[in-house]
């Protein structure tokens, strides 16, 4: 099965970069390999997409739900998984709806951990979305959350992808707390995949990220790695913050 849904759905561009950087896999399993040690129970991705996170979590966890708000990803997600043993189902979701607790009730308080990793960007009302995305929660469940971080990167790549903002630490904290969660963690991720962003991004304004672009980051992952570890997960081109409701 092809890791793309071409150009025509509802998310061309979007679906597109997402098949590029399925290419990417020391990247995507790296991305995995931050989150994963906060995720327990019975879990639920939002925003699968193509499912270049979730391979890692079913062939790592139990319990898995999968998610996204297009129906055409719902569709390959369930049946690029189908023969997955950790999978509990497919769902469409959409977080930023107003008649939240009518439409999900009966997904309401159902997870131990929730994770969404570039999708509340995308978002125009992300105080809505992350209200709703503890409601799916459990007591004391968990949430994690992947976002671009600083707003002076932000360029054509964002416009591009439909993103609303880039975060702060600040702002990113201030939102959460917003929304009643207790933040545990707060870092940086992929320090290197600043100068790319910048230079690429802004500087030459690129539509979106390439094939060989994400390969050859790929075959430089392991040192992209240590670097986050010598800056002490301060400074990255992404925010993960952890949090409990």
């Amino acid at each position: 099965m092809s890791n793309s849904l071409g150009t025509t759905g509802s998310d061309p561009v979007g679906s597109e970069t997402l098949g590029n950087i399925s290419k990417a896999g020391g990247f995507n399993k790296w991305m995995y390999s931050a989150i994963s040690p906060y995720l327990h129970g019975k879990i639920l991705e939002i925003g699968s997409g193509l499912g270049n996170i979730s391979c890692f979590l079913l062939e790592d966890k139990q319990n898995v739900t999968l998610s996204d708000l297009r129906p055409e990803y719902c569709n390959y997600l369930s049946g690029h998984f189908k023969d997955s043993k950790s999978l509990d189902g497919v769902m469409r979701i959409d977080i930023a709806e107003k008649n939240f607790d009518t439409i999900y009730i009966h997904l309401l308080g159902t997870f131990d951990s929730l994770f969404a990793l570039n999708v509340i960007e995308h978002i125009e009302d992300d105080s809505t979305a992350l209200h709703n995305c503890g409601k799916l929660l459990k007591d004391q469940g968990t949430l994690v959350i992947l976002v671009p971080s600083y707003q002076w990167l932000y360029c054509r790549f964002d416009t591009e992808l439909g993103h609303f903002r880039r975060y702060s630490r600040r702002s990113l904290e201030q939102l959460l707390t917003a929304n009643d969660y207790k933040a545990d963690n707060l870092f940086s991720f992929n320090a290197a995949g600043v100068a790319g962003w910048f230079l690429f991004g802004k500087l030459l304004n690129n539509r979106q990220i390439k094939v060989s672009q994400m390969k050859l980051y790929d075959n430089f992952v392991s040192v992209f790695r240590l670097m986050d570890k010598i800056l002490f997960h301060k400074f990255g081109l992404s925010l993960i913050i952890t949090a409990r409701k």
